[in-house]
């Protein structure tokens, strides 16, 4: 049952290793190259993209706080300033004396037009006057005896919490200044503004991107607010925790909606709450909506690299499919053109097979050439043996002699079909050739072999001609010449003039033995017959009193190789 279980996954991973080792079209590799080279584009984007929205938080953090302090220290200046109004009247002496009807007009006079109202409390937090009625009238119960308290108790001016005014019915808020004359018991000096006298004070800043105001009291009761004036004297529907917080805040329960970020500021003056705050979508949104387009903007890219990779790869693979056809041409030996293509590596290719084809077909016929050359060559051979093979019998008086006088000939010949061999069609260089065929007699002292000549090089059948006449001056020398004694030396020099190449042969023996000239054998033979007859060579051969003297005249025309010739020609 295990086993079952594994079979699906087994599969699955022989699929995989089958895909991956299996070759791909080039397209695919086009593929990878664009995805390589945007997906890491895109990743930085993104990481870019999401350190610029924490900046911008930043920024944003840093602004809204400086925004919540603004509206903080605006509310303070109205609270101070309605603070000051109630200091300025706190000095008027009809108060201090009891003329409260004089207060009463002097107050009225001042507070005109300021949207603001004046009460006297007693002692008992019961009112006196009241700026909103006329002096006398009948005065309705005592407003916020807790703050009237509070200012009484701590001797400062106390700013209330919002309420609603019973006279006309709008919420309100209080600061209440305590007053102690000299003679006669306290008093409260009150007063009262409409609590949406502060949206104004809202409207003043330069909220936007979704960013609203709201000033709320020490019971979060909305005061002012810059998103609804219906909710003033609501509870806030955010829970404010801290000063200057940073955060996201859960909705206030019976408001929909998702999270906000806000910013917390506490006045000094009232103890109420400058808060600055938005819906976490509409402050994150420009983010998201840069980051889907980024997203959208790269899987369009991809899919436009992807179709320009199929494009490209038809390109490409029909190319490549006929320089296929192309190498298998070459390989079959059959001519092949090249052929211009969009893609200059491909034409390049395209024109190296061209050139491989032709290549192939000069090989193939220097091949042949060589075999009709090697047959050539070994009628040669055959035909230099026989004659040597004859000369040879013709010239020794026993078997054994013939034996020892043709096996060295053929070494010579051997030597000189090495050189053949190894120059191939450019010929032999002759200092080479003189050298192999007379090192097997020449003695260990240096000073006994002078070559000396410039570069001269020398088709295969006239190299083949001079080493076997050069094998026999240099037999002769070691059985009757300068290698003879152990004195002798050897002298072999050449220089082309007039067309023409001297070569000389001159031995220097202190003691020279005297020889049948008359006698011709197997080198004379070569030298007369081969040399002089074959490459149309003058020879002279001179006995001095101190050696053989013996000097080729040849003409140029016979020695050097075809190719050379053809250069010639050209130039």
């Amino acid at each position: 049952m295990h086993e079952k279980n594994n079979a699906p996954a087994a599969g699955f991973s022989e699929r995989i290793r089958a895909f991956a080792s299996a070759p791909k079209p080039i397209g695919f590799f086009l593929f990878l190259l664009i995805a390589v080279t945007i997906i890491p584009a895109i990743g930085v984007s993104v990481v870019l993209l999401q350190r610029n929205n924490e900046a911008q938080r930043e920024v944003v953090a840093t602004l809204a706080e400086a925004m919540a302090g603004s509206i903080s220290e605006a509310v303070d200046r109205e609270l101070s300033g309605m603070a000051t109004t109630l200091r300025v009247l706190s000095t008027t002496p009809s108060l201090a004396e009891g003329d409260l009807e004089d207060f009463y007009d002097r107050a009225k006079r001042a507070l005109a037009g300021s949207g603001s109202y004046l009460q006297v409390l007693d002692e008992n937090y019961e009112p006196l006057l009241n700026t909103r009625v006329l002096f006398g009238d009948e005065l309705l119960g005592p407003p916020d005896q807790h703050t009237a308290a509070l200012a009484l108790e701590r001797g400062v001016t106390t700013t209330s919490d919002v309420f609603v005014g019973k006279l006309a019915g709008k919420w309100n808020f209080n600061i209440m200044k305590p007053f102690f004359p000299e003679n006669g018991p306290p008093r409260v000096l009150v007063m009262t503004r409409h609590a949406d006298a502060l949206v104004d004070v809202l409207s003043q800043q330069m909220l936007r991107g979704g960013w609203n105001a709201t000033v709320v009291d020490s019971n979060d009761i909305v005061v002012a607010s810059s998103f609804l004036s219906s909710d003033i004297g609501k509870p806030f529907f955010l829970d404010l925790e801290g000063e200057g917080v940073y955060r996201k805040a859960e909705p206030a329960e019976g408001r929909e909606g998702g999270t906000y970020i806000t910013m917390v500021e506490e006045s000094g003056v009232s103890g109420w709450k400058a808060v600055v705050w938005a819906p976490t979508t509409a402050i994150e949104e420009p983010m998201y909506h840069s980051l889907r387009m980024l997203l959208a903007g790269g899987l369009l890219v991809i899919a436009i690299g992807a179709f320009a990779a199929w494009l490209l790869g038809r390109q490409i693979a029909g190319p490549v499919r006929r320089l296929a056809r192309d190498a298998r041409r070459l390989g079959a030996g059959e001519p092949v053109h090249a052929i211009e293509y969009p893609i200059a590596e491909v034409t390049t290719v395209s024109s190296a097979l061209e050139e491989a084809a032709l290549d192939r077909q000069q090989s193939e016929n220097e091949i042949r050439l060589l075999m009709r050359e090697v047959a050539h060559r070994s009628k040669n051979q055959l035909t230099v043996v026989s004659s040597m093979a004859k000369q040879t019998a013709r010239s020794s008086r026993s078997f054994s002699g013939f034996q020892d006088a043709f096996q060295k000939r053929l070494y010579g010949l051997a030597r000189s079909t090495d050189l053949l061999i190894a120059g191939g069609a450019g010929g032999v260089e002759l200092r080479e050739l003189l050298t192999v065929q007379v090192d097997p007699f020449r003695p260990e002292s240096p000073d006994r072999l002078t070559l000396s000549g410039p570069k001269f090089r020398l088709a295969n059948q006239s190299a083949q001609t001079i080493g076997l006449a050069v094998h026999e001056l240099a037999t002769n020398a070691a059985k009757y010449g300068a290698f003879s004694t152990e004195t002798g030396r050897l002298e072999i020099t050449w220089k082309v003039k007039d067309e023409t190449l001297i070569l000389t042969w001159r031995e220097f023996v202190p003691k020279t033995r005297r020889r049948n000239v008359r006698r011709r054998g197997f080198g004379t033979e070569i030298i007369e017959r081969m040399v002089g007859g074959t490459l149309d060579a003058e020879i002279s051969r001179v006995f001095h009193r101190d050696g053989l003297e013996c000097v080729f005249t040849i003409p140029v025309d016979r020695l050097v190789p075809d190719l050379q010739k053809r250069a010639g020609r050209m130039n």
